[in-house]
């Protein structure tokens, strides 16, 4: 609940709190306060034992913090056994390598299409020998018309 409250901020709190109630009136306005958050926790608590009781036994699984869409998210993907069977069958690294291949225009290697491997560089070749893109011939290029923009 307080996860994101720092020691420069609790000691902020702490200083405004004697200035504001003063040292003899603060320990009595904790009291108060905690007393407030032991009510609303225990309200809560029977009121989802109510909610329980009156779904019936087909809902004991039920959990409320499923409701939240992340929670509720990561179960149904994680439970599921149709996902799971996608999942197991789905290998992303050589779908990000047939991409890659298709975006270079080259044809897949059948060592990576094999394993998802990276084909090794053959022997003796050297920084010198590595293909390099050839840019577009001059005529193919669209000229950049400065009058036109």
């Amino acid at each position: 609940m307080f996860n994101d409250i720092g020691a420069l901020e609790l000691v902020t709190i702490v200083v405004l709190a004697i200035l504001i109630f003063g040292p003899d009136k603060l320990p009595k306005v904790i009291q108060d306060v905690t007393g407030v958050i032991r009510k609303i926790r225990a309200f809560s608590d029977s009121a989802k034992q109510d909610i329980r009781s009156e779904l019936g036994p087909e809902f004991k699984d039920f959990e409320f913090e499923d409701l939240n869409p992340k929670n509720f998210i990561r179960k149904q993907l994680t439970e599921n056994e149709d996902l799971k069977e996608i999942r197991s069958s789905f290998d992303l690294r050589k779908e990000l390598t047939d991409v890659t291949d298709a975006v270079n225009g080259k044809e897949p290697d059948a060592a990576a299409a094999a394993g998802g491997a990276l084909p090794a560089a053959a022997p003796g070749a050297g920084p010198d020998m590595v293909k390099k893109p050839v840019p577009p011939a001059q005529e193919q290029r669209t000229r950049y018309d400065a009058d036109a923009t």
